[in-house]
């Protein structure tokens, strides 16, 4: 497994494993959120902001599938942190499978998600502290 942040991304690439695949041999669907999910944690971690979990709840996911994803074949998911709002965060995230057993490379998943900030102690968003809007940049592009 490959790791690579910036301030407003994270990319793993990895081995789709037997436990992400259903009974047809490709992907589950599931399994990309929770690949998704491995990226914003890692985008977290780096950015020194351990904190944001359990704190930012998932309000909305979309996932849209373009490739079945096999065994075996490597696969590189990407979250990227698009707006800070005063309460939600949107990132978006693709999964691009590499080329495998003669299928050539394209892209496999892409979607969207929105978290929102839950102080402690309270059970309604709200906005997000200081510390970490100093440390988070959109990607804007």
């Amino acid at each position: 497994m490959t790791i690579t942040t910036t301030p407003s991304s994270c990319s793993i690439n990895r081995r789709v494993e037997w436990v992400d695949t259903d009974a047809g041999g490709h992907q589950h669907n599931s399994v990309l959120l929770r690949w998704a999910e491995s990226c914003e944690a890692e985008l977290f971690r780096g950015l020194g902001l351990p904190e944001y979990f359990p704190r930012a709840p998932r309000v909305q996911q979309s996932v849209n599938f373009t490739a079945r994803l096999w065994f075996g074949q490597r696969v590189t998911t990407t979250v990227t942190l698009e707006k800070i709002g005063r309460t939600s965060m949107a990132f978006r995230f693709d999964a691009y499978g590499h080329e495998f057993e003669g299928r050539e490379g394209s892209p496999a998943a892409h979607g969207t998600f929105v978290t929102v900030y839950i102080a402690p102690g309270q059970d309604q968003a709200g906005p997000w502290p200081q510390h970490f809007l100093d440390r988070l940049t959109p990607d804007t592009k």
